[in-house]
């Protein structure tokens, strides 16, 4: 919906120059009334990260050309082999051909941009969201928000310091079913949730080992490290396979896993850290000839809370069949006092008492009871990425979906079950001091050794 700002800019363009839109042969486009509209309006993006989820970054925000005056100005990605067909995509959608360029740096030195998309490795998502805001961009940044602890802490700083929109990418939390599953237990639909279980089954092949060469030319390796320990170049290490080695990556648990540990924290109404991890897991069916992967495909964890309640997450890596009813693999379940919830995407079911009756849900008519709510969508009501554009309009962040802040919550959750698994053993965790409790050798994973000048600095 256009606010009333735009509205009035609409009138006061139309007004001076005497032309009405739709009258021929002076009929405006969207396309050329927002240009009219100038850049006081005009959201211009740059999207840092260009493959996979990065692409499709480019071609959401293109595709806001004309209905939210919202144009990607730059594509910035350290592999310049990915530009042209990038370039392409984008000036196909939004009528207007971006520019380029290599370093990060530079973007953020451009007055023009307004805000950025961080679809890059996540060792990259803290440090160049913190670059961002002190520059006075506004940022979505991919889930999970941070490749560690601290720097995720650092994240929420450095945003409220430089009062800017931080938006994570945890779209479900834009999702009108979803968050009317969410409201329906929190007004107690299924009574006191006692737990909450995520689901990452997601079956991955070998991806092989290859030996260490130069990095292609046009490829910035240096800068794609960026903040991890310099070490040789190694396609089986770096373009979408980092998600599957420590220094870059957080495996499957903090790939897909981060979407639903979200749902179950939410769901769970928890807005602290667990007092309690465990997780353990292991790499199995591939050897290291076969493979170089390093982090888990198979994975437990449990974590608890101060007042016991319990958060699960499992990851099969493998082969394995849904669980409940709709056969879920990617989603949620969560366990109350009066009954159970499934959530599968947008689609959720519940199930009351001791015979499993089936309760409200996602395609209930019984929307008029007092514990499923018709739940307002999400400022910007066109999903993650228009809610983020009408919180930068806004400029309140209260306006967001997934505020850095609890974005970091979630993130956190994923992460520290990495650690409990890489020690081998449970923990306990202090979260007003973020620190593992008597116990300094863990307390050093909750942060890393970083490669100047790709510093994450403890003063942001």
């Amino acid at each position: 919906m256009k606010d009333n700002r735009r509205t009035f800019i609409k009138k006061a363009a139309l007004g001076t120059t005497g032309i009405t839109l739709g009258s021929a042969p002076f009929a405006f486009s969207a396309k050329s009334y927002n240009s009219i509209m100038g850049a006081n309006d005009r959201v211009n993006m740059c999207v840092i990260g260009t493959r996979g989820q990065g692409f499709g970054h480019l071609k959401r925000w293109a595709s806001m050309a004309e209905s939210e005056n919202v144009y990607v100005k730059t594509i910035c990605d350290v592999d310049e082999n990915l530009w042209a067909e990038r370039v392409q995509a984008v000036n196909e959608i939004q009528g207007k051909k971006p520019g380029t360029e290599v370093d990060m740096r530079k973007v953020f030195d451009d007055k023009d941009v307004d805000a950025v998309s961080i679809a890059t490795p996540n060792h990259w998502h803290a440090l160049a969201t913190i670059w961002a805001v002190q520059a006075g961009k506004n940022v979505y940044v991919e889930k999970p928000c941070s490749h560690n602890v601290f720097e995720g802490r650092k994240m929420i700083e450095a945003a409220r310091k430089y009062n800017r929109i931080v938006q994570v990418g945890f779209q479900n939390r834009s999702i009108n079913n979803v968050r009317k599953a969410m409201q329906f237990l929190h007004n107690g639909g299924i009574g006191e949730v006692y737990m909450a279980k995520g689901l990452c089954y997601k079956p991955r092949d070998s991806f092989g080992i290859a030996a260490d060469s130069e990095p292609p030319q046009g490829f910035h390796y240096d800068m794609w490290l960026g903040p991890a320990a310099m070490r040789p170049y190694n396609e089986k290490k770096s373009h979408y396979n980092w998600h599957w080695h420590w220094d870059t990556g957080n495996g499957d648990i903090g790939n897909q896993g981060p979407h639903q540990f979200d749902v179950a924290r939410w769901g769970m109404n928890k807005n602290e850290h667990p007092v309690k991890v465990s997780s353990s897991g292991g790499y199995y069916k591939y050897g290291p000839d076969e493979c170089s992967q390093e982090t888990a495909n198979t994975q437990t964890a449990e974590l608890q809370y101060a007042d016991g309640k319990i958060l699960q997450f499992e990851v099969r890596g493998l082969y394995t069949g849904g669980e409940a009813d709709m056969g879920v693999k990617i989603g949620n379940l969560f366990y109350g006092t009066e009954g159970w919830m499934e959530v599968n995407g947008g689609t959720w079911k519940t199930y009351m008492g001791r015979d499993n009756e089936p309760g409200p849900s996602s395609e209930s008519e019984e929307e008029g009871t007092d514990k499923v709510v018709d739940y307002l969508a999400a400022p910007g009501s066109g999903g993650h990425y228009a809610n983020f554009i009408a919180a930068v309009r806004s400029g309140k962040k209260s306006d967001l979906t997934c505020d850095i802040e609890e974005g970091y919550y979630s993130t956190v959750l994923p992460l520290l079950s990495n650690i409990s698994y890489r020690m081998g053993r449970s923990l306990e965790f202090d979260g007003k001091k973020e620190k593992f409790v008597r116990d300094p050798e863990a307390d050093k994973m909750l942060s890393r050794e970083y490669r100047k000048p790709y510093v994450v600095e403890n003063n942001v």
